[in-house]
């Protein structure tokens, strides 16, 4: 500003340096530029002032000294900080009366002199940079934050999908324990009760049992690889049990002593990978109940049935109640946990943990379908679960929607020993 005022714009051979400013356009001058040092703190203050300066410039200044300069810096920051609304009033209200005053006091200048237009374009520019660069601003703030969002978004995913398959695999672990463990131990107890006096029995019981396990290692294997990583030895790629290994489960609860009787119309039915693995936990469960707390003699019926676009379970037992009996169990004893049993098997014992009916009940809700468990009328117990055929394409497949990939996983619930 105080280089520009010792410019002559109108001299006869031009514009030339050679004029000085008065003591009060210099005194505005730097009072204009020291205000200019608070405009981000406080920007409308500093345009204020600075526009405060310019006009009393206008209306005294002869020669006029440029502190419309300091006016226009300040408008650059008022428009940088604010929205664009208040820009485009504030720069339109300022070039106004700048460009006004400078009109209507410019003799003998006339009022369109090449000063005064430029006023009004300096002031313009400074809103336009200024909104500009706030613009520009936002943007790259808009971006940073959204790329972090979106970072922070895949690290929950990540952990999310860590935690359901954690929770999946603890389930399938479950399964897997209560099923084999159950048959296990029944055959185990066999094979000790008739060791001295049926030995040949003993050992069809003991062959049982050496099955068994073998059956549970490849299953635990199966799903322990699932925790391997990358470069790790190949882990097993056997398929998830589904209903076409139905009366492979049922032979293996017939050939531990209890007597399943099967019952299918669901031929030709092609059920999505969830479906056919929620049934399968579902009668694996059931059964293994019914082994453990249905008592001697039971005996087990399982339907699979298709309802239109449904495939419906129910497993049956006639057992009174009592667990099966083992060859150090006493009758006295049977009788003195027929009730703890029963409650196990609801699902409501806290001490035996009965969290084999609760996983089954969320496993078939997270596939969006229902399942009951019960007492029966006239004694046994009943598990009903109703599954939904949704998404079968053509050939009767099942394409998995959000609810059924995620709800396999996220169906894990507590699990532990029924």
């Amino acid at each position: 500003m105080i280089a520009g005022s010792f410019v002559e714009p109108h001299g006869s051979t031009g514009p030339y340096f050679g004029r000085a400013p008065d003591i009060l356009g210099l005194i505005l001058m730097l009072a204009g530029a020291a205000a200019l040092v608070l405009r981000r703190r406080h920007p409308m203050a500093v345009l204020g002032a600075t526009v405060g300066v310019t006009v009393v410039e206008l209306l005294t200044g002869e020669p006029r000294a440029p502190v419309v300069m300091s006016a226009v810096v300040a408008l650059y920051t008022v428009a940088a900080s604010t929205d664009r609304p208040t820009t485009w009033r504030v720069g339109l209200l300022t070039s106004a009366l700048l460009t006004g005053t400078a009109m209507l006091t410019g003799s003998p200048l006339p009022w369109y002199s090449q000063e005064n237009l430029g006023i009004f374009a300096w002031t313009g520019l400074a809103s336009a940079a200024g909104d500009a660069v706030r613009s520009r601003r936002a943007f790259i703030d808009a971006m940073t934050e959204r790329a972090e969002r979106a970072e922070r978004t895949r690290e929950e995913e990540a952990r999310r999908r860590v935690a359901e398959e954690r929770l999946r695999i603890a389930r399938d672990l479950h399964d897997v324990v209560a099923h084999h463990i159950a048959l296990v131990n029944v055959q185990a107890g066999v094979a000790s009760h008739v060791m001295d006096k049926r030995p040949d029995q003993a050992k069809e019981a003991l062959a049982h049992v050496r099955e068994a396990s073998r059956s549970a290692l490849n299953e635990l294997r199966a799903t322990v690889g699932l925790l391997r990583q990358s470069g790790d030895p190949e882990a097993p790629t056997e398929p998830a049990p589904g209903l076409a290994r139905l009366d492979e489960l049922a032979e293996s609860f017939q050939r531990a002593g209890l007597p399943v009787e099967v019952a299918r119309s669901d031929a030709g039915t092609h059920a999505p990978a969830a479906v056919d693995l929620v049934a399968y936990r579902v009668i694996q469960e059931a059964l293994t109940n019914v082994q453990k707390h249905a008592g001697p003699g039971a005996t087990a019926e399982v339907s699979v049935v298709r309802v239109g676009s449904r495939l419906e379970i129910t497993v049956l037992d006639d057992g009174p109640g009592h667990p099966a009996p083992e060859a150090s169990a006493a009758a006295d004893e049977a009788s003195r946990r027929d009730d703890e049993d029963r409650e196990a098997r609801d699902g409501t014992d806290p001490e035996r943990g009965g969290h084999g009916l609760i996983g089954m009940r969320e496993r078939v809700t997270a596939l969006g379908g229902s399942c009951t468990a019960g007492p029966r009328y006239g004694g046994g117990f009943r598990v009903h679960a109703i599954l939904p055929l949704t998404g079968a394409t053509g050939d009767g497949r099942a394409e998995p929607d959000a609810r059924t990939t995620t709800g396999t996983a996220a169906a894990a619930g507590p699990t532990g020993e029924n």
